[in-house]
C-alpha cells in the first residue's frame, strides 16, 4: 500500500503504535506483539508499517498462517526463546562492533537450530535455517563459554584455539610453579643447596647465592646484583621467563584481541547466511505470533480477489474488542461493511460517542491487516485490489506552519483528492468542521461527490 506521507498520519489515527496521550497500550501493535524475540517484534513493527500493494507477500503469509495453525505452533514459539538477536547481532559483526557475549548468544542460537527446525512446519523449513557449519564450529572452539563482557578484561578465547595465548597464560596462572621448579633443579645441578629463585619489583627475577657458596656458580650465571651477604644472578632461562612473566598480562591480551579480531574477520565472510538466518527467524517468530492471535483472539483468514469489492462479515474493533474483555466490560457489537462497484461510498452518521470513527477504524485496522499478512478480526472478509489508504481525520491546527485548522482540512483534502484512484481506501471524518455550518456542508458534499463520481474510490465518510 502506497501510503506515503499519510503513513504516520494513518499510524496515529489508527493508534496502531501509540495513544493520543502517548501510551504504548493498548494499541494494535501492542495487541500483536507477543513475538519472543526483539528481531521478530522488529519485523512485525515493520511489516505494518510497510504494506505492500504487491499481495503475493501477503498470500504467502496467510499460507504460513494456515501451516502452523495445522502442525502447532506453539513449539516453534518456546524453541524462539532460546533465540538471540540474530539480525542485530549480524549487523554489528559487520560494523565490527559485535561483543563476546553477543557471540556466545549467537554460538547458542546456532546449537539449538536443529530443534527449532524440527519443530518448524515444512512448509516453512527454508534453506537459510541450515547455515555453514563451519560458523557454530568457530565460535565453540574460539569463544569461551563464559567470557568477559569487554574484549579488554581478557578471558574472551577459549582456552586451547591458540598455543601462544595458552602459554601465556600458562605464565600467569604458574609463575609460582615454575620458580620452585627452576629453584629445585638448580640446586641439583649446582650442589648450592640454600640457592634461592625469588622475584622483586626494581630488580626482577633472580637466583640468589650466599657469599660463602659464590665459587660453586656455573658459568652461564650472570651477576645482577651484590649485596653484604649475598650475590645475585640470572641465568638465559630466567631472563627469558622473567621477559615472558612481566609482560605475558599484556601480550596475553594484545594476542587476544588480535585473535579476537580474526574471528570477526571470518565471521565477516559468513555474513550473508548469518543475515539470512536472521531475517528468516525473525519472519517465523512474527507470524507465529501472527498465528497465535488468530487462533485466540478468533480471527479469520481473508479472501484475496481481483474484483473491486470490501465485503466486512462481523467484523469488530481488534484494540476495542481486547480491552472490553480485558476489562469486562460490554460485549463488542460485531459491524458489517460492504463496499463494490454499485456501492462505493457509505455516509456514516450517528450521535457522538455513537461509534462512527470506531467503525472506520475498524473497517481501516482490517484491511491493513489483511495487507500485511495477518488473518483479521471478522467472521468473513474479501478484498479487491488496494494501492493506498487515506485518511482526514480530526480537527487540529499547524501554528508553526502557519496553518489554521480549515487550512489543514482543505490542503489535506486536496492532497487526498488528486493522490486517490479506483482502488484506493478512504476514510473521511467530519470534513469541513473548520468553518461555519453551511459551508462546510458544501465543502462535505462537494468532496463526497467527487469522490464517489469521479474518482470512484472506496469511501467512508462521517459527518
Amino acid at each position: 500500500l502506497d501510503v506515503a506521507d499519510g503513513l504516520q498520519r494513518l499510524a496515529q489515527w489508527l493508534e496502531a503504535f501509540s495513544l493520543q496521550r502517548g501510551e504504548t497500550s493498548p494499541t494494535l501493535f501492542s495487541l500483536l506483539d507477543t513475538c519472543k524475540s526483539g528481531m521478530g517484534s522488529r519485523t512485525l513493527r515493520h511489516w505494518l508499517l510497510h504494506p505492500k500493494r504487491d499481495r503475493a507477500e501477503a498470500v504467502a503469509r496467510h499460507h504460513a498462517i494456515a501451516a502452523l495453525q495445522a502442525e502447532g505452533f506453539e513449539p516453534l514459539r518456546e524453541a524462539l526463546k532460546s533465540v538471540s538477536d540474530v539480525e542485530r547481532i549480524s549487523a554489528r559483526i559487520a560494523l565490527r562492533q559485535v561483543r563476546p557475549r553477543e557471540l556466545t548468544g549467537l554460538r547458542a542460537t546456532l546449537q539449538v537450530l536443529p530443534q527449532l527446525r524440527a519443530v518448524t512446519p515444512a512448509a516453512l523449513r527454508d534453506a537459510s535455517l541450515n547455515p555453514p557449519t563451519d560458523i557454530q564450529e568457530l565460535l565453540e572452539r574460539a569463544i569461551a563459554i563464559e567470557p568477559a563482557l569487554l574484549t579488554r578484561d581478557g578471558g574472551v578465547i577459549a582456552d586451547g584455539f591458540d598455543a601462544e595465548l595458552d602459554e601465556l597464560r600458562g605464565i600467569q596462572q604458574n609463575c609460582d610453579g615454575f620458580l620452585l621448579d627452576l629453584e629445585t633443579r638448580e640446586r641439583a645441578r649446582t650442589g648450592i643447596a640454600n640457592l634461592r629463585v625469588q622475584f622483586n619489583r626494581v630488580h626482577g627475577f633472580y637466583i640468589e647465592v650466599t657469599q660463602g657458596q659464590v665459587d660453586k656458580v656455573p658459568m652461564d650465571y650472570q651477576r645482577r646484583q651484590t649485596l653484604k651477604n649475598a650475590e645475585r644472578y640470572i641465568t638465559p632461562e630466567l631472563k627469558a621467563f622473567e621477559d615472558k612473566a612481566l609482560s605475558a598480562n599484556e601480550r596475553a591480551l594484545a594476542r587476544e584481541k588480535l585473535l579476537y579480531e580474526q574471528v570477526i574477520d571470518a565471521l565477516i565472510t559468513r555474513l550473508a547466511p548469518l543475515t539470512a538466518l536472521g531475517r528468516t527467524l525473525a519472519a517465523l517468530d512474527a507470524l507465529a505470533a501472527l498465528a497465535e492471535r488468530a487462533v485466540t483472539l478468533n480471527w479469520c483468514r481473508p479472501e484475496f480477489v481481483n474484483q473491486p469489492c470490501l465485503e466486512i462479515e462481523a467484523g469488530r474493533h481488534p484494540v476495542v474488542q481486547a480491552r472490553l474483555a480485558e476489562t469486562g466490560g460490554a460485549e463488542f457489537m460485531p459491524n458489517d461493511c460492504r463496499l463494490d462497484a454499485s456501492t462505493r461510498l457509505l455516509v456514516i452518521t450517528g450521535p457522538n460517542m455513537g461509534g462512527k470513527s470506531t467503525f472506520m477504524r475498524q473497517v481501516a485496522l482490517i484491511a491493513l491487516l489483511a495487507a500485511i499478512g495477518s488473518y483479521v478480526p471478522a467472521t468473513s472478509c474479501r478484498l479487491g485490489p488496494m494501492d493506498a489508504i487515506h485518511t482526514r481525520i480530526g480537527a487540529a491546527d499547524d501554528l508553526a506552519n502557519a496553518q489554521s485548522t480549515f487550512m489543514l482540512e482543505m490542503t489535506e483534502g486536496a492532497a487526498i483528492l488528486h493522490a486517490a484512484t479506483d482502488q484506493s481506501l478512504v476514510l473521511m471524518d467530519e470534513i469541513g468542521r473548520g468553518t461555519s455550518t453551511f459551508d462546510g456542508l458544501a465543502l462535505a458534499s462537494a468532496i463526497a461527490s467527487h469522490l464517489h463520481d469521479k474518482t470512484r474510490a472506496f469511501t467512508l465518510f462521517a459527518t
